[in-house]
């Protein structure tokens, strides 16, 4: 009796001790969770203010203006690079200075326009804020002293005024589209003359895009006059301008933007490419150890493969810079590799060099755990395999993986949780470029420059400030990570259930 006592009281002890230590893990979770919740929460109202800030200011309506500028600036440049073109096929003197002279006339006579109407906006803008006559004014916070004292040493006006002085831009944007339209036209009747096809195909290229350029300006003008500064701006804007945005900018004279798009995709393309190497060489490396290789083998692989893991991520990016990075853009500019068609490469710090790294710290995690998994499978599922006439090969295929494939997931998606949740390294060495890449390469997307989401709160959260939009941004980033995490393992717990039910 008094043995059976004592047998109940130390189940009781060890109950207690664990539970309390899983009930610890739970409510540092949950307490993690609130405060993420707490310090997001107030973003969504804060972004709604920004975005009808940005359509009452007039701001909304000068980047209809800006975006046409910015078309008639890279239809300039073009011209711009078939010069340089023809000055590297040899192109006589006579022949450059009337291919300038072409480009002259062609200009850019939109951003007079542009910066006078940005200004109009600008003080506008500063208008409204000092007044706080807009919607949501209360919940806009200015990020800066020196905003702050700009905006208090503009003189109040008359808010109708400034509006209709900007939207008077409209009448002046349709008549310089009129002159540019007429003195294009001109030009492209008599445009200069090419030597070789190739500088003829560029320029018929361009041709094609300025009479499209054009064609559209006078919907253009349309859209400016229908243009409503009190049309409402809908509550949802501010929930899909961040989930589907495609611009991260902060610290703007202009406007702030708060899209995840672009540092999702970095996010994504990062982790692909570190998946694709270290998921079958961490898997590979398992099988090879626990399966095919020696005592003597197993006794130098494991250990220098596990440890890797103990060698600093900071480590890893210096080499990353230093020598990774260096090596891919040397190997991409040799002529055995011009048949590449992104080839060479500018860029040192791209998706691909991060990722690469990034499998390199991913490898002793699934190597380690899928081997686990592999030495877990009885021993009896070996020895049956092998007395019904299996080799080696078949046995390991059809026997052992599908039998630890539940640790083998397990083992991956730890993998990509490290790959996810990594830092420094994607902050080293991914180039910090918050653009979504030229996917009109191919792969080649692969070599370009890209930031990613733990990069981006690593990055900037020192530097903002509490309770700011963009301090509340970046905790509605840790939501999204913290979100996908949550996804990735109710699929992986799904995806093993039904194997293990398939299987049953």
């Amino acid at each position: 009796m008094a043995s059976g006592n004592r047998r109940r009281t130390a189940e009781s002890v060890i109950r207690a001790f664990f539970g309390s230590n899983a009930l610890v893990a739970i409510i540092v979770l949950t307490l993690i969770t609130i405060f993420l919740f707490r310090e997001g929460s107030g973003f969504f109202d804060q972004n709604l203010a920004n975005l009808r800030l940005y359509r009452q200011a007039g701001l909304e309506y000068v980047d209809i203006i800006r975006t046409e500028a910015e078309k008639q600036t890279a239809l300039s440049r073009q011209l711009g690079d078939i010069r340089l073109q023809q000055m590297r096929a040899g192109a006589d003197q006579a022949a450059l200075e009337k291919f300038d002279e072409f480009a002259n006339k062609f200009g850019e006579q939109l951003n007079g326009l542009l910066s006078d109407a940005t200004d109009q906006a600008q003080a506008l803008r500063e208008t409204m804020l000092q007044l706080g006559s807009h919607a949501g004014a209360s919940v806009i916070e200015t990020e800066s002293q020196d905003e702050a004292s700009a905006a208090a040493a503009t003189p109040a006006g008359n808010e109708a005024e400034q509006m209709a002085t900007l939207r008077s831009a409209t009448d002046k944007f349709a008549q310089i589209a009129d002159s540019m339209k007429a003195q294009i036209n001109e030009l492209l009747a008599a445009p200069p003359a090419l030597t070789s096809a190739k500088e003829r195909k560029a320029f018929a290229k361009w041709k094609a895009e300025v009479e499209a350029y054009l064609k559209q300006l006078p919907a253009v003008v349309e859209k400016l006059r229908a243009w409503d500064p009190n049309k409402p701006v809908p509550a949802y804007r501010a929930i899909t301008s961040f989930l589907f945005g495609t611009q991260w900018i902060t610290a703007s004279f202009w406007q702030d933007w708060y899209g995840i798009i672009p540092l999702f995709v970095g996010s994504l393309m990062v982790s692909v490419v570190a998946m694709l190497i270290a998921v079958p060489l961490g898997v590979c490396g398992a099988i090879y150890v626990s399966e095919v290789a020696s005592p003597i083998e197993k006794s130098l692989i494991k250990p220098y493969i596990e440890f890797i893991s103990a060698i600093p991520s900071v480590v890893l990016g210096f080499f990353g810079i230093a020598v990774l990075g260096e090596t891919i853009r040397a190997i991409s500019r040799a002529s055995f590799m011009q048949w590449v068609p992104f080839f060479p490469i500018s860029e040192r710090l791209n998706v691909f060099t991060a990722g690469c790294l990034l499998a390199l710290m991913a490898v002793p995690t699934i190597f380690t755990l899928a081997e686990d998994a592999l030495r877990n499978v009885p021993r009896g599922f070996k020895e049956a395999s092998y007395a019904l006439g299996g080799n080696r090969l078949q046995t390991i295929v059809r026997v052992l993986v599908p039998a630890a494939l539940s640790g083998i997931v397990s083992a991956v998606l730890l993998g990509l949780g490290r790959v996810i949740g990594e830092t420094m390294v994607v902050l080293l060495c991914a180039g910090n470029r918050i653009a979504i890449p030229d996917f009109t390469q191919g792969l080649g997307a692969f070599f370009q420059p890209v930031h990613t989401m733990t990069g981006i709160i690593a990055q900037e959260m020192g530097e903002v400030v509490r309770g700011s939009i963009h301090y509340r941004a970046l905790f509605m980033v840790g939501l999204v990570l913290f979100a996908i995490t949550l996804a990735i393992n109710y699929g992986a717990q799904k995806l093993v259930m039904r194997y293990r039910m398939s299987i049953g």
